[in-house]
């Protein structure tokens, strides 16, 4: 009697589960760390960009001042209060001239708040302090009352006075003054120029510097 062995016919190896799974794990793990290489090259990029941002921030808002002297521009403007102010009525004694944004610009009004609390010093050096803005009447004074101001402001509307004086786009606003000082002495001279782009200077501060350029 003959006897036939069936013979199991079988095809190539197949990988094993628990390699194909190491591979995926394998993946995941390189995309990962690309995707981590790729982030930390934004966080750079971006840190970078910031660095840039704060240095030009720091080099725009630095305080810039000059003790240039050159006749002051003569002017006549009319204040909030209706009545016209001409420079050359105040030859006799110092002014301090405050240009500033005006409306809108609380640091602004704060700052003449601040000096106004101050008038008694003002006064005892004999400096009258002049705010000039390129709004209208109308305009300032809710701004000026809101802030309990009572100094009148200068309307330069067209901004002549402030252009003469080169205190335009001083500030965050190019057709605008900055936060401007400019002191010119009895005898019609400005003495001094000071540029706040932090937007306040102590009245202690602007007395020190009146008192330091007479």
């Amino acid at each position: 009697m003959t006897t036939h062995t069936a013979t199991r016919r079988t095809g190539p190896a197949q990988p094993g589960k628990r390699g194909t799974r190491g591979r995926r794990a394998a993946a995941r793990a390189a995309a990962a760390r690309r995707q981590r290489r790729r982030t930390w090259i934004l966080w750079g990029v971006a840190a970078g960009v910031a660095v840039v941002v704060l240095a030009a921030m720091m080099w725009t808002a630095r305080t810039t001042t000059s003790t240039a002297t050159r006749t002051a521009p003569d002017f006549t403007l009319t204040d909030t209060s209706g009545h016209q102010s001409h420079l050359a009525d105040y030859r006799g004694h110092p002014v301090v001239l405050y240009f500033n944004e005006g409306a809108g610009c609380q640091s602004c009004l704060y700052q003449m708040a601040a000096i106004e609390q101050r008038a008694a010093d003002f006064t005892a050096a004999g400096v009258t302090v002049l705010p000039i803005v390129m709004n209208t009447a109308e305009q300032i004074r809710p701004d000026m009352a809101a802030n309990h101001v009572k100094t009148p402001f200068l309307i330069d509307a067209d901004g002549t006075v402030s252009r003469a004086y080169g205190t335009l786009g001083k500030g965050m606003h190019a057709g605008l003054p900055g936060h401007s000082f400019v002191l010119i002495d009895a005898s019609g001279v400005q003495r001094w120029y000071g540029e706040y782009p932090s937007m306040y200077l102590s009245p202690a501060d602007l007395l020190r510097e009146v008192r330091a350029h007479l």
